[in-house]
């Protein structure tokens, strides 16, 4: 079952379109109508589990979040990166390329993961 879709406002980051999502469905104290942050497809964020995309935060390329993990303020997941399990990325930080942050690792500030 889908909990989230996406909405008609966008960001471009470099030559990328994204589109804001909002939950669809209640779940893990995200209620139904919540915006979220902004993804480029929905390959960047499982429907499964309770990960989410909060707030300014960005998901693009063939990165993907998923399980139980949360992006937080501007950060940012590009590239081929994973983040799961309890992971925590907060503020402006970047997870790109082949980085894996999962298990309850939590990015915090202008931290740079790659």
């Amino acid at each position: 079952m889908k909990k989230y879709e996406f909405t008609t406002e966008t960001i471009a980051v470099g030559n990328v379109i994204l589109h804001r999502i909002r939950a669809i469905r209640n779940f893990a104290g995200i209620a139904a109508g919540t915006l979220g942050g902004f993804i480029e497809k929905e390959e960047n964020l499982d429907h499964r589990g309770t990960a989410w995309i909060h707030e300014e935060a960005c998901v693009y390329e063939n990165a993907r979040v998923y399980g139980n993990a949360h992006l937080y303020g501007t950060s940012r997941a590009y590239g081929a990166s994973r983040i799961y399990g309890n992971a925590r990325v907060h503020g402006a930080a970047r997870v790109h390329g082949a980085a894996r942050v999962h298990g309850k690792l939590r990015i915090c500030g202008h931290a740079n993961v790659f």
